[in-house]
């Protein structure tokens, strides 16, 4: 058995990755289980356990290629995170910037990243790299158009402070605003 004292940051980061793997793969067991017999809250319950432990498993997974040293490893992280989140970036022919994320945002839980967040400021990097100068709108209006499920009516009205609207805003501001406070763009 190797001493933990002489891994690699590699080994480090791949055994991490299979105790998540095995945890991941422990809460789905349960949530199938309590699905089963009938327990759909308890199977609810386990679900969050369920996604929880991917959340971790992706984060392990993201930076695992920075950990061999290789030189072009982060490079190579950032341009599968931009190609893995699917968003479209452009100007109208008015002129209005538009920035469309057609998945649903993940909220932020306490001590946890926003998944989102570096992919989407590395596509507006790249789409902003040869657009010089850039555009900066000194009053604007940000306009969230979020589609839900008609069955699902309770998600119908949002709260634009919650953390998931505030990364956008705070990408979005970086690239073609020249403030973000609440006298210089309404929402």
């Amino acid at each position: 058995m190797e001493n933990s004292e002489n891994k690699t940051p590699f080994k480090m980061e791949i055994d991490c990755a299979e105790k998540q793997i095995h945890r991941a793969s422990k809460a789905l067991e349960k949530v199938d289980l309590l699905l089963e017999s009938g327990n759909l809250q308890g199977a609810l319950d386990c679900a969050f356990d369920f996604s929880s432990a991917v959340e971790k498993l992706l984060w392990t997974a993201r930076e695992m290629p920075a950990c061999t040293g290789h030189p072009l490893a982060r490079k190579k992280i950032k341009q599968s995170e931009k190609d893995h989140l699917p968003v479209r970036i452009g100007f109208t022919p008015e002129g209005w910037f538009g920035l469309i994320i057609p998945a649903l945002l993940p909220k932020k839980y306490k001590g946890t990243p926003v998944i989102f967040e570096y992919p989407l400021y590395y596509a507006m990097e790249e789409f902003f790299r040869h657009k010089l100068p850039r555009k900066r709108y000194k009053d604007c209006v940000i306009i969230f158009r979020h589609i839900y499920q008609r069955d699902r009516p309770e998600r119908r009205y949002r709260d634009h402070d919650n953390i998931e609207v505030k990364t956008v805003i705070d990408i979005v501001a970086y690239y073609v605003m020249y403030d973000d406070g609440p006298l210089k763009f309404r929402h």
